[in-house]
């Protein structure tokens, strides 16, 4: 009787961000044929590369070219555009919502979890109704056209106080989400006043308030200092260790007693694992609910399930000496780099070999500040300026996924410095039906 010809293994990705993009690029370039089939799952159709979100919203990059269409990128896998819904390990199955609003289940035999986070949201009253978020390449172009529909009311409107409003813009948070967001929309805002008649520069009133008595905690004190003061010669407002009491119809009351309105509210204080890990999952957690898993980045007890990326524990082997509980930090440096190695584990234990560790030294931190603007510590070598700048752009186009966009976004600049950013908007995008239904209504 002939032998029965094994089916390949069933390998299920949860996630098409950096961690999800990454591993299964690795995966169909190592697989062999018949090896094992590659299931990627994400609501979105691409992965968005965020680092370059901010330039994205400041006209200094095409949107479309900060994400990766994962149809195109992974041509070996498969690609399922849907939402996870539950994950029950114990009977090897995910259920995802497709488009459609049908729910299906998956069955696995390996479960890559790589969900990431999302904006981490506190009970501020007003926060849900008037702040604006900034990880989704739709809320860059979002708040770009925002931006831009506010200075275009303000040269409209005759009355002083809606004019100060519309031109107050408040930033939440001193990440880097927050900073470079906030550097790269301050920056065209201020070239474009050029083209407004009846707006100066010294009209545009732009505030950051973070919690913490410092910002970008990533790079050493003294660099966080000088971004706080090279921000404050720009006429930017930094309020540090002060909370947020209030957005009420767009009223910005800070715990400090000040209190001012804004047409504009952006919030990036901070980011959480997906809520479907501590809502829909059996998978064990930390305290901070996110995956646990070992430096092999196999998740705790469940070997045949992986995990990397933002929502995942993974032991920080440089630190672990000196602090047992240390986890790597939830960035695209860690993420991209963990997400190679567990493409390799992953092969390496379905041929029967033994996965490596995942250790890596951060090397430093990179941040640009508006154009030709930034800081940098790498390698204990602290850079300002212009050379911190160009740092920040080389890293991070070496980083994006494929040729195609990478190409692309060198092009984008290079015709940006020639001919200047875009200051156009486009604020119809936000409401594509308003002409159609008023029309309808004639």
């Amino acid at each position: 009787m002939a032998a029965t010809k094994k089916e390949p293994t069933r390998i299920l990705i949860l996630g098409g961000g950096y961690v999800g993009l990454y591993a299964a690029l690795g995966l169909q370039k190592k697989l062999k044929a018949r090896e094992a089939s590659v299931t990627v799952v994400d609501p979105q159709p691409h992965m968005t590369y965020q680092p370059f979100l901010p330039e994205a919203a400041g006209g200094s990059i095409e949107p479309r070219h900060v994400v990766a269409p994962l149809r195109r990128v992974l041509k070996r896998c498969h690609v399922l555009t849907a939402r996870v819904a539950k994950i029950e390990h114990a009977k090897h199955t995910v259920t995802v919502e497709v488009p459609d609003g049908r729910t299906e289940e998956i069955g696995y035999d390996v479960l890559v979890v790589a969900l990431g986070s999302v904006a981490r949201l506190l009970p501020v009253p007003g926060l849900a109704e008037q702040g604006i978020s900034f990880r989704t390449i739709g809320e860059a172009i979002y708040l770009r056209n925002h931006v831009m529909s506010k200075l275009d009311q303000a040269a409209s409107t005759i009355d002083p106080e809606t004019r100060k409003r519309l031109l107050t813009f408040t930033f939440v948070g001193g990440g880097f989400a927050g900073i470079e967001a906030l550097g790269e929309l301050e920056d065209m805002a201020r070239f474009a006043t050029r083209y407004y008649e009846t707006i100066d520069p010294e009209d545009l009133r732009w505030v950051l308030v973070e919690a913490a008595g410092r910002i970008l905690p990533e790079v050493r004190e003294s660099l966080g200092v000088y971004t706080v003061l090279q921000l404050e010669k720009r006429g930017i407002e930094v309020y540090l260790s002060t909370m947020v009491k209030s957005f009420e119809n767009g009223h910005v009351v800070l715990s400090d007693g000040t209190e001012f309105d804004s047409g504009t509210i952006v919030w990036t204080a901070g980011v959480k694992a997906n809520p479907i890990l501590f809502n829909g999952s059996d998978l064990p957690l930390d305290e901070r609910k996110r995956v646990k898993a070992t430096a092999s980045l196999q998740v705790e007890g469940l070997p045949n399930v992986w995990t990397a990326g933002d929502n995942a524990a993974v032991p920080d082997l440089s630190k672990t000496a000196d602090d047992p509980t240390a986890t790597c930090a939830p960035n695209a440096q860690h993420a991209v780099r963990q997400a190679r190695l567990m493409a390799k584990n992953i092969v390496t234990v379905l041929r029967g070999g033994k996965p490596k560790d995942y250790y890596h030294k951060n090397v430093g931190s990179v941040a640009s500040l508006g154009l030709h603007k930034g800081v940098a510590d790498v390698y204990n070598v602290k850079l300002k300026g212009f050379i911190a700048w160009a740092m920040h752009r080389a890293y991070h186009v070496s980083r994006m996924p494929t040729f195609n966009r990478k190409l692309r976004i060198t092009v984008d600049w290079l015709l940006s410095g020639l001919f200047r950013r875009e200051v156009i908007s486009m604020g119809q995008i936000n409401d594509p039906k308003a002409e159609f239904d008023r029309t309808s209504k004639t």
